[in-house]
């Protein structure tokens, strides 16, 4: 054991000697391989503290997901935070000799990760205030125009969100700090659909209501509370123009598919029930019937055939 300690003494020796002078520092290959060795420590250290915070934090029933999340994120900031100063500690490192290079270094810092720091800090308010959470159902703007999709995680630098056809936005947190954001799952996860449908004139309308009433009671995910309605719009120029509105509890599933699937069951009830769907037509009043009849006879004597003589 005596001789062991020897030989791994002598090695140190050996690799400390090992190196090369700058100023009063000695830089050497025992030193570079404690700093790896060091450093590698405090990396695998640092994840499995965090990873059993993580779990710490997703045991505890209490707490919602969003508070989990919360105290996940501060956990973890001081974990690594805690390693860090550790490593220097155990490395020796002096302080006060990189004052010189503090100034110059953290104004880099500050220049180079304000925008990291300020999405830190705008993904913890989020989490803290609860104005945006895992699950919840936000509109979210594309190069086409405006979609929405379901929050799926709150990281460190943005907002991860997936819209219906499988497209993830990642969202700066400092965005949704800063800007108008819709929400439609905040307060509630009721969300109305509206559906217009128009109807010639002449229609039974209290039989139309019966029938878009039976079609919508049939239809999945429409819930019966709050009741389902049906408006009348206005008197269009070609229909008798109504809005049918719907509510559901599940806008992460998509809205147009519930559209579609009322929208085929009032096409069937019409129908079957006689009721028509009018399409644009005009009425074309014509007042100089003489003008036209001479135009007509003048196209006629232009087509008849020549008999040599002119």
């Amino acid at each position: 054991m005596i001789a062991l300690k020897q030989q791994i003494a002598e090695s140190i020796r050996l690799l400390n000697a090992i190196g090369f002078d700058i100023g009063t520092y000695h830089i050497s290959v025992g030193g570079a391989l404690r700093i790896l060795i060091v450093v590698l420590l405090v990396f695998v250290l640092g994840q499995l503290v965090s990873k059993l915070v993580r779990r710490m934090f997703r045991r505890i029933d209490r707490l919602d997901r969003t508070q989990q999340l919360l105290g996940e994120k501060i956990a973890s900031i001081a974990v690594w935070a805690i390693a860090i100063l550790v490593g220097i500690d155990i490395l020796g490192i002096n302080l006060t000799a990189l004052t010189v290079f503090s100034g110059a270094f953290g104004l880099a810092i500050g220049f180079g990760l304000q925008k990291t720091f300020g999405n830190l800090i705008a993904g913890i308010i989020l989490l803290m205030d609860h104005s945006i959470k895992p699950g919840d159902v936000i509109a979210v703007t594309d190069g086409k125009g405006n979609s929405f999709g379901e929050v799926k995680k709150i990281g460190i630098r943005a907002v991860s969100v997936t819209t219906r056809d499988n497209r993830e936005y990642l969202i700066p947190n400092e965005n949704l700090m800063t800007q108008q954001v819709e929400n439609w799952t905040h307060s509630s996860r009721e969300v109305s659909i509206n559906i217009p449908v128009g109807v010639a004139y002449g229609s039974d309308l209290d039989q139309v209501e019966k029938l878009l009433l039976e079609a919508i009671s049939a239809t999945p995910r429409v819930l019966n509370f709050p009741s389902p309605g049906v408006l009348l719009s206005a008197f269009g120029p070609n229909s008798i123009d109504l809005i049918v509105v719907v509510w559901i509890d599940d806008p992460e599933a998509g809205i147009g598919n519930v559209r579609s699937d009322v929208l085929w069951r009032i096409w069937r009830c019409f129908k079957d029930n006689g009721i028509e769907i009018p399409f644009a037509q005009q009425d074309i009043t014509l007042k100089d019937s003489g003008a036209l009849h001479r135009i007509a006879d003048a196209l006629a004597e232009i087509g008849k055939p020549d008999d040599g003589r002119g």
